[in-house]
């Protein structure tokens, strides 16, 4: 790679560092391609990007982005999946992780908190924001339904009476 596809890219990775909302980082080695490319697809789905770095030059490009902790990451065969939904690009990763061996959670970065092995598989079991506007809207539409059955209730009775007493 020549100087100034160096510079391009240390200025592209920069960029896409600061505008994520989640960056982890993972080492591949042991994967096949075939298996890279399920990963792959599986992320773009979900529009989380999943690149395979370079450690030197990325790490120049952590350098001035708020991702500079995760500097020290950066060893080996490493990947970083970017994205703006940490819970689910956590969820993918931990599951594929835990279908493929040779796929490892290093750690990562969401919103302003580092996480470690453990705090991104932490994230991993939060509910989605779908899921969790999904319990919201059960949560209050039960006591609709519980108090427009008992605003319902008196009516029926005396409805009931009044049957009652018309048969006599």
């Amino acid at each position: 790679m020549d100087k100034s596809k160096k510079q391009e890219y240390i200025k592209t990775m920069s960029s896409q560092f600061d505008k994520s909302e989640a960056v982890i980082v993972t080492h591949y080695q042991g994967l096949t391609m075939s298996q890279l490319d399920d990963l792959r697809s599986r992320m773009r789905e979900h529009g989380i990007q999943f690149k395979i770095t370079k450690n030197r030059i990325t790490k120049l490009a952590l350098q001035k982005t708020r991702c500079k902790d995760l500097s020290d990451l950066f060893s080996g065969p490493t990947a970083v999946a970017m994205s703006q939904d940490a819970i689910t690009s956590a969820k993918i990763l931990t599951k594929f992780s835990k279908e493929n061996s040779n796929l490892k959670i290093l750690g990562g970065i969401m919103g302003s908190d580092i996480l470690d092995v453990a705090g991104v598989q932490n994230v991993a079991t939060l509910p989605t924001l779908d899921e969790a506007r999904a319990k919201i809207v059960g949560i209050l539409s039960s006591p609709a339904q519980k108090l427009a059955s008992i605003l319902l209730a008196p009516a029926s009775k005396i409805a009931i009476l009044a049957l009652e007493k018309s048969k006599k």
